[in-house]
């Protein structure tokens, strides 16, 4: 009956991250949307079917590592494509780069009010308190991880259209051995600020 429950929570959690990963991803498609960009959505990419967003080994293997081996939760998905000349602010692209981050906090936010809520009335079971905060948990890790600024990560991609002459080649940052390498050091960084950071969540929540 314990690895029935266990396999389950398992289950619960891979999916959760897929989603939270995928509705990133839209996030920043449909930030660009807004502001006039279709490539996305010409592309199929506006769309919670999982296929079109999968990337085996951010989507599947690295979060499974991550949370069988190391108990954290992080990964990616395909990137979604925009026409940067469609959108024509620094704010805008700013805004296009963060999104993916602003969509994982308000996921944590809203699940966070729906705890204390029920909470609050008195209806909040124990199984029902472990689901909502692998969701907050998740989507936090998430917003943290895609926050660090080094690229390919959100945070340099942030950076860099506040600030256009902050230009890496692409060349670099998609190398197999880079990615290694930023992997690791977004990873370090993660494993060192992330237990402060859940106390935080933990103490909001109590």
């Amino acid at each position: 009956m314990i690895e029935a429950i266990n396999i389950s929570q398992a289950i619960f959690t891979f999916i959760v991250i897929i989603y939270s990963i995928i509705l990133h991803e839209i996030a920043h498609g449909y930030a660009a949307y807004i502001q006039g960009d279709e490539t996305a959505y010409r592309m199929g990419r506006l769309t919670l079917n999982p296929l079109p967003h999968i990337d085996m080994v951010g989507s599947v293997f690295v979060p499974l590592f991550a949370f069988l081996s190391l108990g954290t939760f992080f990964g990616w998905a395909n990137p979604v494509p925009y026409n940067v000349h469609n959108i024509r602010t620094k704010i805008g692209h700013a805004f296009v780069a963060a999104a993916g981050v602003l969509t994982n906090l308000l996921l944590a936010l809203l699940t966070g009010i729906v705890f204390k809520v029920l909470a609050a009335q008195g209806v909040l079971t124990y199984d029902m308190g472990v689901a909502l905060l692998t969701i907050i948990k998740i989507n936090v890790s998430l917003a943290f991880f895609n926050l660090i600024p080094v690229p390919p990560f959100d945070g340099m991609s942030i950076l860099q259209a506040l600030f256009p002459r902050l230009h890496i080649n692409s060349r670099v940052i998609y190398n197999p051995l880079y990615m290694i390498g930023a992997i690791l050091v977004a990873s370090v960084l993660y494993s060192m600020f992330m237990p402060t950071l859940f106390g935080w969540v933990t103490s909001l929540l109590s």
